[in-house]
């Protein structure tokens, strides 16, 4: 093997330095990518990125400092915070309900409550005095009204007084 010469040397060195120097710089120059955990979609004012391990879809743009990427808000992580809240709220309300009344706490059915006896309505039927005097009723108030039309066609034909 030949010995290396100074001017050798410094052309390794400068390669090496340069090989280092230009990792960092070409890192600055466009979003990571990191073995395909991001995918980029173009927009009109820069990059749209996905993270595919969390789902996180952010807004990137280059300005003079370099890029930058702002997380947009994630309805989903609203709506999934919502949905635990009103979880919550449900089970707190029958733990609750459940105390009022023990009987509701098994899953035997329970006698209604009162609202329900409530708006059943039972009606006695009527007696045989009751259908007696309907009877009799109905009796009178047909004699009248075939009376009146008796009346009538005599007023009509004339043979009655006006």
């Amino acid at each position: 093997m030949k010995p290396m010469s100074a001017g050798n040397l410094s052309v390794i060195a400068a390669l090496g330095a340069l090989c280092l120097a230009g990792s960092p710089a070409l890192a600055e120059t466009a979003p990571d990518s990191e073995n395909g955990r991001y995918t980029f979609s173009s927009t009109a004012d820069g990059l749209m990125r996905l993270d595919t391990k969390t789902g996180t879809v952010s807004n990137c743009n280059n300005s003079a400092a370099g890029w930058a990427c702002y997380a947009v808000p994630d309805e989903r992580k609203a709506l999934d915070v919502e949905i635990g809240r009103l979880q919550a709220e449900n089970d707190r309300l029958k733990a609750q309900l459940a105390s009022r009344d023990p009987a509701k706490g098994d899953d035997k059915p329970s006698a209604p409550n009162t609202a329900e006896n409530q708006r059943k309505l039972e009606i006695p039927l009527p007696s045989d005095q009751d259908m007696d005097r309907v009877m009799s009723f109905l009796q009178r108030a047909w004699k009248r009204l075939v009376d009146m039309a008796n009346q009538m066609q005599k007023d009509v034909s004339g043979n009655g007084r006006i």
